[in-house]
């Protein structure tokens, strides 16, 4: 197979009709017997906000994530970890990221939950999968694992081509990328990481589609993850466009979240962030325009390469027996970046920026926070899930709580495999996910009890419809999710009998799963991982 990466000439694709148009259109469809068991094919954005895609009320064109979620299932309440290398170890593992090794990021603070790295206590889908048919593929960002031996082939995929590390260049890579398990780079001009991973998940799914065994492909992008890197056509559509100003965008897509019922108007949405100015009082708001601009421009192409992916599905007939489920890291991220003493404006590949707290409060409409921390507008990501033969009801709406602990599980039982006690002579901790496959099936669920989050000190605890969340170092905080997803009434000092209990469920998880103190790990030195 011809596994070079070049970037390939994109046809325009046709209008297309507005998302809740096309919703409307959907019937439910019928069902047929499996030859064989489905493809499976795990899509994940890095840094993108809940209201980002069309389906969640954005105003970015993403008519391929429309049409997966006007066919499929969209879920309202699913949830990341907060942070990129925690979601990626819980997403491979089906366990919390500190079992997994990965209670921080790549750096090893020498405890067993913060080692920078998958460790030998956990198995990956990858692993999981090997004593069934299924092939086993990967493209795009890993972040679980800098060094050998912990790289995706390592850790049981076939075949790897992507980013070993965090976000880069998207024109001009300088961190370590990887093809199977030799350092890559590119050569060919025209090179965009976006399209790059593509253009090998197309040449995967050409080559193993055509197999009589299925395959598990994940499928990481790194977009729209700083830099605001994008293509000048993919830019042109949105310049203009946000001079409406991030208030006005907020107000806009939480009114069509409500209208597609992915949130309740009594929850509210949350005032602006203290410390992003009115836009009325900004200076410069052709300058902010663009950031956005190359934001949705980012997602735009995004979106576009998901569309490819699924035209080579439906080339080689498989579109039926085929599940896509699509998600985010994290929320959309606060962090300010900027390079040099004169800064090119964003876009091309000398740029160096991020959209920074302004429009990461609009990207997380209707929730506080951001990116790395675990109130909802950390942790809240659209997760849609597309499988013809099986998800009957085109279009539903799914209000339950899941997590990406759970995809795990839901892997392993579409494939018919048993998690395993043991792994090349290590006891494996117990799987802490619960299969989607019921909820797909449209059949009754097991429901988690209580789910957990850690990072970086941000703690929480959510059960039934109630969640206990703290934002290091302040105090705890107590929110009925129900009446007040977007966690702006307090209910701790009305409900302490419920605050002492959740906080001893809390104590109880993090004790069990490696979770240490975050000022005691602060003061640790800490070291790259090599394992």
């Amino acid at each position: 197979m011809n596994r070079s990466i070049n970037r390939r000439q994109f046809l325009k694709s046709a209008a297309v009709a507005p998302f809740a148009a096309t919703l409307a259109a959907q019937t439910p469809r019928k069902t047929r017997v499996r030859s064989r068991r489905p493809n499976i094919i795990l899509i994940m954005a890095d840094d993108m906000g809940f209201s980002d895609i069309g389906g969640y009320g954005s105003e970015i064109q993403t008519p391929n994530l429309n049409r997966l979620a006007a066919g499929g299932i969209r879920f309202t309440q699913f949830c990341n970890t907060s942070r990129c290398c925690p979601s990626r170890a819980s997403l491979l593992t089906g366990l919390y990221s500190h079992q997994a090794g990965i209670g921080s990021m790549i750096q090893d603070w020498g405890l067993p939950g913060y080692r920078g790295f998958l460790n030998d206590r956990c198995v990956t889908i990858g692993e999981g999968l090997k004593p069934s048919a299924y092939h086993r593929l990967m493209v795009g960002k890993w972040h679980v694992g800098e060094e050998r031996p912990h790289w995706p082939l390592d850790r049981g995929f076939e075949h790897y081509f992507g980013l070993i590390s965090g976000a880069d260049n998207y024109f001009r890579p300088q961190r370590q990328m990887a093809l199977e398990n030799q350092p890559w780079k590119p050569t060919a001009p025209g090179f965009y990481m976006t399209d790059a991973f593509a253009d090998h998940a197309l040449e995967l799914i050409d080559e193993y589609g055509r197999k009589p065994d299925p395959y598990f492909l994940y499928l990481a992008f790194t977009a729209p993850h700083w830099p605001l890197h994008a293509w000048p056509r993919d830019i042109a559509k949105y310049r203009g466009k946000y001079l409406k100003g991030w208030d006005r965008l907020r107000e806009e897509r939480h009114q069509r979240q409500i209208e597609h019922g992915i949130v309740q108007a009594k929850w509210g949405i949350t005032p602006r962030d203290e410390l992003v100015p009115a836009w009325d009082t900004v200076k410069d708001k052709e300058g902010d325009d663009l950031r956005m601009a190359v934001y949705a421009a980012q997602i735009d192409r995004l979106d576009q390469n998901i569309g490819r992916v699924l035209r080579k599905v439906k080339e080689l007939g498989q579109e039926e027996d085929t599940l896509i489920m699509f998600l985010s890291d994290n929320g959309g991220c606060a962090e300010e970046k900027i390079r040099g003493e004169q800064p090119v404006p964003p876009g091309p590949a000398d740029s160096f920026t991020s959209y920074g707290r302004r429009w990461a409060n609009a990207s997380n409409t209707p929730f506080r926070l951001y990116k790395h921390w675990v109130h909802e507008g950390g942790i809240a990501t659209p997760f849609i899930a597309y499988w013809p033969s099986v998800i009957k009801q085109a279009g539903t709406l799914h209000h339950g709580r899941a997590h990406i602990i759970d995809l795990m599980a839901t892997v392993l039982d579409i494939a018919g495999v048993s998690y395993p006690d043991t792994y090349q002579g290590h006891k494996i901790h117990p799987l802490e996910g619960k299969s989607l496959l019921p909820t797909f099936e449209h059949k009754p669920r097991e429901l988690h009890d209580y789910l957990f989050w850690e990072h970086s000190g941000n703690r929480a605890a959510w059960s039934a419809d109630w969640k206990l969340v703290s934002r290091f170092p302040d105090r705890w905080e107590l929110y009925n999710l129900a009446d007040d997803r977007t966690e702006m009434h307090d209910q701790s000092a009305a409900q302490p009998e419920r605050l002492a209990a959740m906080r001893r469920a809390y104590d109880a998880w993090a004790a069990r799963s490696n979770v240490a103190p975050w000022d005691q790990i602060r003061k640790r030195p800490a070291k790259a991982a090599k394992g």
